[in-house]
């Protein structure tokens, strides 16, 4: 038989256990986690620019010897010695970020040298990784890289095998030049990339005077530079969002007008550059939203579209009618499509050790502190480099003059050891001069340990004169690049003047024109009012696809279109369709929005042109927001509450409202528009039925539930509401009900069953 134990009696020797609130744990938990993400995964550095998995690759890539003058290796390689030593997330993150490194339409100033399909800017994914080969950047490789064994903390990999560098020596503001998006636990960050040349010019301005404003550095960097071109269009807007750190972007693409060459030549809108929040997917979504306009009649002036895209760049063409308004054209473009589009500025990053949403000049502080540390610390290193350079060469120097001496001293010594005592401390105790004179100068020699070590691995032909001249040469080289350091180190002006030495040399090697242009352009302005009003009639089929006929087609096929279509409202093209849905939501849509299409067309999912989700619920009443306008709707549920509500309660803007308030595990089973009528008739799922006066049913807000209309059994549930009218028989299974032969009841009653 098992024996019991108590808690008591279980004893961990090594170990104690301590007890904890759950929610504590919990907390405590979570918040490790979440600041783990944020520090080591999803927000860049703001001293390099880059997050830790952009860091790791270029690193990786960089010990691997893939450098620009190298052959491109196996991108495959490359992830996994990521993978391997410093980044343990993924394969797919690592190659993702290695490919978005490599896109020149993803990144302003690639750090990669891909080879192969690394994908396109019409969103197509680069091959696998297996297929693909890479390489550094020269860029990455002189700015990013250089100097990395002489500034940065070297810190221990996830299993403490490897170092890998805290930051990277990065010598240009990363955080601007290639900007930065990434999104942590309950904050994000984007940043809009920029001209390298213009923040250069930036930088220098600010070590001139760091009292300058943002408005004055401004003039040298105007504002974002997008890899795909485009226009800022709120150019006024910009010096704000540099203050604070956030705000929006308006971009625009940009198009140019093409004249037919001929007099039977079409003329054509040419698109050539697209906002930079387009990329990817964005480019055949606007590709369709265009067709939709043209297939609706709101861009009456294009005829045809094509897309003649390739890798030489976006070239998107309109065929325009003779006498198109291109302005007209081109309001349409930026009120319905993403030809215009914001680019949402949040400027956070790790400084400090903590994430912090900084301004422009606050960038630029962090920047400079940095390299002003990593300054230090280069020069520092190569000043102790020329020390020892000196002590070694005036050594040698010394040696050359009484090189007699030294012959001496190495004939006479038994082993390395005593030759080099006699260097260091003039021991002459173990050595045997062959000839007389020496030993008293022997006793003088005082060399260091390192210049003893040099003189003993001297070669002989460096006693030749020339060689000598040589050596004394490079001692005055020495001692000036020593005076030069420490200058350096002793001056703040003078480190100010090597880094913007610096940074002009890297904008006169690596700078490019500007792409993006920046003004502030007018508001774009459509009208759909002023649209040709016409007739057309609205129809949705049972497996919930609509579209829109004119006036004509549907008058000469009344008969079909009645029997094919669940739904047919006749309204008017800038009138808008509404869906009341079991849910107790009302889905709007303007009747723009909807093809138009022929009799026989398939038209479009009503779903793609609302939020309104067919497998999930289901359309209780449609009409048109011109028929509501002075109507009122009796509204009923399936556990019998019933209002009536007034139409003006539903007139909105908003695509999506709450029609009514259901209690949990209600839905609407009926809508009907009050025409006159002065009863209702309610009808349960087991067949009863309850006739009452209309007006005992409440005028309520859309907000409330309503009144209890019908006393349900248990497991009973209404199924519908009637208002009796000029016609009051019904069809219930396969029977006529004659609604005003039922007895008049009061509303809340219990109703009975009729007869079959």
């Amino acid at each position: 038989m098992a024996k019991d134990y108590k808690p008591e009696d279980i004893m961990f020797p090594d170990q104690k256990i301590v007890s904890s609130e759950i929610v504590s744990e919990m907390k405590t938990s979570y918040i490790d986690y979440a600041m783990s993400v944020i520090i080591t995964r999803a927000l860049p550095d703001v001293r390099d620019g880059l997050k830790p998995v952009h860091r790791r690759i270029l690193y990786a890539m960089h010990e691997a010897g893939m450098t620009p003058n190298k052959p491109y290796k196996k991108s495959a390689r490359i992830v996994g010695e990521v993978l391997g030593k410093y980044h343990p997330h993924g394969d797919s993150s690592v190659y993702d970020a290695t490919v978005r490194l490599a896109q020149d339409f993803s990144t302003r100033y690639p750090l990669v040298d891909g080879h192969g399909n690394f994908g396109s800017i019409e969103g197509d994914g680069a091959a696998a990784m297996r297929y693909t080969e890479a390489r550094l950047e020269k860029f990455a490789q002189e700015v990013y890289l250089k100097d990395l064994d002489k500034t940065v903390n070297f810190i221990p990999n996830y299993d403490e095998t490897e170092k890998e560098p805290e930051v990277l020596p990065v010598r240009v503001p990363n955080l601007l030049i290639n900007g930065a998006e990434g999104i942590a636990v309950g904050m994000s960050t984007s940043i809009p990339p920029h001209n390298l040349g213009e923040v250069v010019d930036a930088v220098r301005a600010y070590i001139d005077d760091p009292e300058i404003s943002t408005q004055q550095l401004m003039e040298y960097m105007p504002g974002p530079d997008f890899p795909t071109g485009g226009i800022i269009a709120n150019k006024s807007e910009l010096p704000v969002i540099y203050e604070t750190g956030a705000g929006k972007i308006k971009l625009r693409g940009k198009l140019e007008v093409e004249l037919g060459k001929r007099k039977a030549d079409k003329d054509k809108l040419v698109i050539t550059e697209i906002p930079y929040t387009m990329i990817g997917a964005g480019i055949n979504k606007f590709l369709v939203d265009i067709a939709d306009l043209v297939e609706s009649k709101k861009l009456t002036d294009v005829v045809d579209i094509s897309n003649q895209s390739n890798k030489e760049g976006i070239r998107i063409v309109l065929e325009l009618r003779k006498d198109a308004d291109i302005e007209k054209i081109k309001n349409i473009l930026y009120k319905k499509t993403k030809f215009e589009d914001t680019f949402g500025v949040n400027m956070l990053a790790i400084a400090g050790g903590r994430p912090e949403t900084l301004n422009l000049k606050g960038i630029l502080r962090n920047f400079l502190d940095f390299q002003y540390g990593n300054t230090k610390r280069k020069y520092n290193v190569l000043l102790q480099k020329e020390t020892d350079k000196k002590e070694v060469q005036e050594g040698l120097i010394t040696a050359c003059d009484c090189i007699d001496l030294i012959i001496a001293i190495l004939r006479g010594s038994k082993n390395l050891k005593d030759a080099k005592a006699c260097l260091t401390a003039g021991d002459v105790s173990n050595i045997r001069f062959k000839a007389p004179g020496f030993e008293e100068d022997a006793r003088k020699l005082h060399f260091t340990e390192r210049q003893a070590s040099a003189i003993l691995e001297m070669r002989l032909y460096k006693l030749i004169g020339l060689e000598i001249l040589a050596l004394e040469k490079e001692h005055k080289e020495t001692l000036r690049r020593i005076a030069e350091y420490k200058k350096i180190l002793g001056s703040r002006e003078e480190m100010n003047r090597v880094i913007k030495d610096d940074l002009a040399a890297i904008k006169e090697e690596f700078s490019v024109p500007r792409r993006t242009l920046i003004e502030d352009g007018p508001e774009a302005v459509y009208d759909e009012s002023a649209v040709q009003v016409q007739e057309v009639v609205f129809v949705l089929d049972r497996f919930g696809y609509c579209k829109l006929l004119d006036k004509s087609t549907y008058e000469r096929n009344q008969e079909t279109v009645d029997t094919e279509q669940v739904h047919v409202i006749r309204c008017l093209n800038t009138d808008k369709i509404c869906l009341f849905a079991a849910s107790g939501s009302l889905y709007q849509i303007k009747a723009m929005d909807v093809p138009a299409g022929k009799l026989r067309d398939k038209g479009v999912p009503i779903e793609n042109l609302s939020k309104y989700d067919g497998t999930k619920d289901s359309i209780v009443y449609l009409t048109c927001a011109q028929d509501l306008k002075g109507a009122t709707l009796v509204f009923a549920t399936k556990m019998a509450m019933v209002k009536q509500v007034p139409a003006e309660e539903f007139e909105t803007n908003n695509r999506m409202v709450a029609a009514t308030k259901l209690q949990d595990g209600d839905q609407v089973v009926s809508i009907l528009p009050v025409e006159g009528q002065e009863e209702v008739v309610l009808q349960t799922t087991s067949g009863v039925f309850l006739r009452f006066p209309l007006e005992e049913i409440s005028v309520l807000k859309k907000a409330s539930r309503g009144v209890r209309g019908i006393k349900l059994a248990k497991n009973e549930e209404l199924e519908k509401l009637y208002l009796i009218g000029d016609n009051p028989v019904i069809d219930y299974k396969g029977k006529e009900v004659h609604m005003n032969r039922l007895k008049i009841a009061k509303r809340d009653g219990k109703g009975s069953k009729v007869r079959l």
